[in-house]
């Protein structure tokens, strides 16, 4: 329905504060469910009243609802001063690129997007995706063999992976990397002093715009030099900023949610040798294990922002006009009305009752869905054929936890590779 009906209940009164440290989220979300909670009001950082919507059903409703906008236009706090300064959320909310954009700007930006994601150009991808792997996996060995036998899987294999792919595909120089993942974790912390969150903003705006200008005179097969030929063809299509924001936005969602993926499928598996064992008899795929691990720990908690244009009723709640909405996708992935009771459960072999939402829905479902699943696949076949004896070392709990509720993922993860190196 469009405006809200006078039966809806409105938002519960009871706040939800997401963990701005980036705690695990899985037991508050289990506790929000149980108590048939589909949506939440939550109280962000800085004191700005917002919802989340983490029920699978109400999120696949409202990430469709034609009355939801993404455009900053529509966060009422904001452009009533109710937003402080050096908020941390605030480079989703002001950058411009496709996660910001609706109607004809969202197909524009995403259309010039799309030419270099269409699934031709992944499959052109992955034979450099297979041989970057099998180089961090022999990077991976020698660590083994002359350090103590543990190695930061995080560090040397789960994070170069999808940001040299990403830096490939986006004409960045390897130069330029390790500085951009820095300013990326710093840019959706939710747990970051104001004045660094403006300082890694403008950095990361400076850098990009470095970026552009080293295609701008050296041009070539990738996707900036592709949006700077856009630009010059029809000034209309592509504004500086626009070009910015769309390389942000790539950078940060490129390779930080590819990272997660493999990380956090890691240490499923390690916490689940049986899921790992059906994999090994071919009961079940990695594209199974992919899938499951982005229902049952996908790679983002709660992801900013949406907006009501006007009140609207989703799972029984009324939104109203403004709210900035938080898309619940880790709490949607374990509902157990959508997923069945054994929803906490992870099972490679599952029977899907619903597809999970944890890409997406709707008009801005991610467009690099092909590509991160292709990473994500190889990467693990990969990893595991190597090293079948692969354990993670230590408590996961224990684990540092991404500074944000935003991403869902550690900081490092230490595993044995549990073989000998084997004769190359």
């Amino acid at each position: 329905m469009t405006d809200a009906d006078t039966s809806a209940a409105t938002v519960p009164s009871v706040p939800y504060r997401p963990d701005p440290t980036g705690g695990c989220p899985h037991a508050a979300h289990a506790r929000l469910l149980a108590e048939g909670r589909q949506v939440v009001p939550v109280v962000l950082p800085g004191e700005v009243p917002g919802a989340a919507v983490i029920g699978h059903e109400a999120l696949k409703e409202f990430l469709t609802h034609p009355e939801v906008g993404k455009d900053v236009r529509h966060f009422a706090a904001l452009h009533e001063g109710g937003v402080p300064e050096g908020w941390p959320l605030a480079t989703f909310v002001r950058v411009r690129g496709m996660t910001t954009a609706d109607g004809p700007d969202h197909r524009r930006l995403r259309s010039l997007v799309s030419r270099a994601l269409t699934p031709r150009r992944v499959a052109e991808l992955r034979p450099r995706v297979v041989a970057l792997t099998t180089r961090l996996l022999d990077g991976l060995e020698r660590r083994a063999v002359e350090g103590d036998g543990i190695v930061d899987l995080h560090r040397h294999f789960a994070l170069p992976l999808p940001l040299s792919v990403i830096g490939e595909l986006l004409g960045v120089g390897s130069a330029h990397l390790d500085r951009l993942h820095h300013l990326s974790i710093q840019l959706v912390s939710t747990d970051i002093d104001p004045q660094e969150a403006l300082a890694a903003n403008r950095e990361m705006v400076a850098l990009l715009t470095a970026v552009v200008e080293e295609r701008r005179t050296a041009p070539g097969e990738d996707l900036t030099s592709a949006l700077l030929a856009a630009r010059e063809e029809d000034g209309d299509r592509l504004d500086a900023q626009e070009l910015v924001g769309t390389l942000l936005l790539m950078i940060v969602a490129g390779h930080e949610t590819t990272l997660n993926l493999i990380v956090n499928a890691v240490r499923a598996l390690g916490a689940h040798p049986d899921q790992l064992d059906l994999v090994r008899r071919s009961r079940a795929s990695w594209a199974d294990v992919v899938e499951e691990t982005l229902r049952w720990d996908g790679p983002v908690s709660l992801f900013p922002f949406r907006y009501p244009v006007r009140d609207i009723e989703i799972g029984g709640t009324v939104l109203r006009r403004g709210t900035p909405v938080l898309a619940g996708y880790s709490a949607a992935g374990r509902d157990p009305a959508a997923h069945g009771p054994d929803a906490d459960r992870f099972r490679v072999a599952r029977e899907p009752l619903a597809r999970h939402l944890s890409l997406g829905h709707g008009a801005h479902f991610c467009p690099g869905a092909p590509l991160a699943r292709m990473e994500a696949e190889v990467a693990l076949g990969a990893l595991f054929e190597r090293f079948p004896g692969l354990r993670p070392v230590g408590a996961d709990a224990e684990l540092p936890r991404h500074p944000s509720f935003v991403g869902n993922g550690v900081l490092e993860l230490p595993v044995r590779l549990g073989t000998a190196p084997r004769a190359r």
